[in-house]
C-alpha cells in the first residue's frame, strides 16, 4: 500500500509539473524579449515566482503630485505574466492626486484601504462619474477611459488597484501634453489654452518646444 502510494504520488507530481509548464501558467522570463503577448515563459519555476512583497512598503509621496503608484505588473511580478491580472499600490499624501490618465490595456478596480479618495472617470460620451470613497469602498474604471484619484481627506490615503491585464499600460494626460517636445503652437490650437499657460506647464513638467 505504501509503495503504491509513493508511485502514484510521484506519477501525479510529474504529470502536474509537465502540464503546468505547458498550460497552467507562463512565468515571465524577464531576461528575454517582451512582445504584445508578454514575456516568454521562464524554464525553471519556483514558488517565489508566484509571491511578491513589493507592495508592503509605503510609496514615496515627496513629489509634484504628492502620490506614489507601486506596480506589481509582469515586469515586477513575473508570476502574473499571461494571466490577465495585476495589481498596484496607491499612496496619496494629503493633497495628493493621480492626474487624469488612461490604461489602454485594462479595466481597473480600486479598493480604498485607508483615508478618503475622490475618484472618477469620463465616459466616451463625456459624461462624468465621480464619488468620494471611504475605507472598504470599491470603484471600477472601464478600460481606456480617462480617470483620476484625489486624496479628499486630511490624512494619508491608501488604496490597492487591480487590473484585467498583467501590463495595463499608462498614459497621463498632463504629461502627454506638457512633458514632451510637442510644439506650443500645436498644443495651443488643439487645446484652446494660451501659449503662456502652455509654456508654464511645460516648464513644470519638463517639456520643450
Amino acid at each position: 500500500m505504501h509503495h503504491c502510494f509513493k508511485i502514484c504520488r510521484f506519477s501525479h507530481t510529474e504529470s502536474v509539473s509537465s502540464s503546468s509548464r505547458e498550460t497552467d501558467f507562463c512565468v515571465g522570463d524577464l531576461n528575454g524579449p517582451v512582445g504584445p503577448a508578454g514575456y516568454s515563459c521562464k524554464k525553471t519555476v519556483t514558488v517565489n515566482d508566484f509571491v511578491y512583497s513589493g507592495l508592503a512598503a509605503t510609496g514615496n509621496t515627496s513629489n509634484l503630485i504628492k502620490a506614489a503608484v507601486t506596480p506589481a505588473f509582469s515586469a515586477q511580478f513575473p508570476g502574473v505574466n499571461g494571466l490577465g491580472i495585476s495589481i498596484a499600490r496607491l499612496d496619496l499624501a494629503v493633497g495628493g492626486v493621480i492626474p487624469m490618465h488612461t490604461h489602454p490595456g485594462a479595466s481597473e478596480v480600486l479598493v480604498v484601504i485607508q483615508g478618503t479618495i475622490c475618484a472618477g472617470f469620463i465616459s466616451s460620451a463625456n459624461k462624468v462619474y465621480f464619488k468620494s470613497l471611504n475605507k472598504g469602498d470599491i470603484m471600477v474604471f472601464p478600460q481606456g477611459l480617462l480617470h483620476f484619484q484625489i486624496n479628499a481627506g486630511k490624512t494619508q490615503s491608501l488604496a490597492f488597484v487591480s487590473f484585467s491585464s498583467p501590463d495595463p499600460g499608462l498614459q497621463i494626460l498632463d504629461f502627454a501634453l506638457f512633458a514632451n517636445d510637442l510644439p506650443t503652437d500645436i498644443i495651443e490650437e488643439t487645446t484652446f489654452l494660451d501659449a503662456a499657460q502652455i509654456k508654464k506647464l511645460k516648464g513644470v513638467l519638463g517639456g520643450t518646444g
